[in-house]
This record gives structure tokens, sequence and C-alpha cells, in this order.
């Protein structure tokens, strides 16, 4: 997945982004996803929700696009640059909406979730790294299989000669070379929602055989 977002959450009652660090009796130790990097701890009355979890309502009511490919398909039309922030009129926030899930559900999904993930994408890119899939890294791979055969005669030329000096100094080893449907049903803080009514916008990810069950 381009965006790990398996331990990213949005915490009730506590603005912002969250990384879960580690459980403990009163609850879970948690990390901002800000410059900061504050830990605090999120009590069991506090309702965590993992963006993983999350997805965006379509026009297909069955269908829902998760959290995760929406991250992906926003990096790769703008990169960490986005033009609109949460803070943009409607209008821009509606067409930038449109341009990543052209069928989202303009009744299911408001303006406020579009708010949500503007701002979601901006904590997360700014502060995770982007992982490149298998599918886009062929190119380096095909260019190191891929040699002319002037290339391939050059290391049989010099075979004997390296096996001469390896019998003269002793055999060396080799070292390798390597290191919320987003309508989010209540799962915001209430401190980052506006007077905006809420809207049951949380829905898990539908799949094929055994459909989430989506938030209420």
């Amino acid at each position: 997945m381009p965006y790990d977002l398996k331990e990213i959450a949005a915490i009730s009652g506590m603005p912002g982004l969250y990384r879960l660090v580690r459980p403990t009796r009163a609850g879970v130790i948690v990390e901002s996803l800000d410059e900061r990097g504050t830990r605090s701890v999120a009590s069991a009355r506090n309702k965590v929700s993992l963006l993983q979890e999350i997805s965006i309502y379509t026009q297909d009511y069955d269908q829902t696009v998760p959290l995760t490919e929406v991250f992906d398909r926003i990096y790769q039309k703008y990169g960490t640059d986005l033009t609109v922030t949460n803070k943009s009129d409607d209008r821009a926030l509606a067409t930038f909406m449109g341009e990543i899930i052209p069928d989202y559900d303009r009744q299911r999904v408001y303006m406020s979730d579009i708010k949500k993930l503007v701002s979601w994408y901006k904590a997360v890119s700014s502060r995770l790294e982007y992982q490149e899939t298998a599918a886009e890294q062929p190119a380096a791979e095909a260019a190191e299989e891929t040699a002319s055969p002037a290339e391939e005669a050059k290391p049989k030329a010099k075979k004997k000669a390296a096996t001469k000096e390896s019998t003269e100094a002793g055999t060396q080893q080799e070292t390798a070379a390597a290191d919320e449907a987003l309508s989010t049903a209540g799962i915001i803080p209430a401190e980052q929602e506006s007077t905006e009514p809420t809207n049951p916008e949380a829905a898990t990810a539908a799949s094929t055989k055994k459909p989430k069950k989506k938030a209420e």
C-alpha cells in the first residue's frame, strides 16, 4: 500500500490524527501525527478509528473506495502539494473530490467530509513516506537484467585475473549492499466538526464475499 495507514487513527474527542504506539491498562498510548509528535493516552471511552478501515461512499450503494486507495489517487495526481485546503471554498473542494472519485455519493458525503479528507491527507503525506508498489519498480530491475554483449564480455575477460588474485591473497568475502465511506459516523473529534449536521458518513470498505457492516 502506498501510505501505510494500519496504525494511523482518528480519535473521538482528540483533534488531528494519531499513530498508535502501544496499549495500556487505561487505553492506548498514541503519538500525534504532527511535528511535535506529542504522546498521550486515549482512554477506553475514546473511539479509535483506523484510517485503513475508513472508505468513501460512491453512487453505487454497495461500493465504497478505501481511504488507502483514495490517498493513492491523490498522490498520483497531486503528489504532496494539494491545490486545495480545508479552508478552500466549497466549489473548489467539490471539484477536487470529483477529480479523485468521479462517482462519489454527493448525498452521503458531506462537504465537512471532504475537508477532513484534505486535512488528513496533508497530515499523512507530510509525516509518512509514500511506498512505491512493485508494479512501479520494473524499469530499474529490467535495466540491470539487460546487458549488452560488450558488457557481458568484460567480466569474462577479468575472471581469470580475479581468480588468480583470490588464490594469492586468500578467499575474500563479499558484503551484500542492503535499510472517515469518509463520512465518519462520529469517529472524528467533535472539536474538528463545525455546526454542520452529523452524517452517518463512515462506511467500511465493501467486500464482494463478506461485506463489512457500515457504520451507523
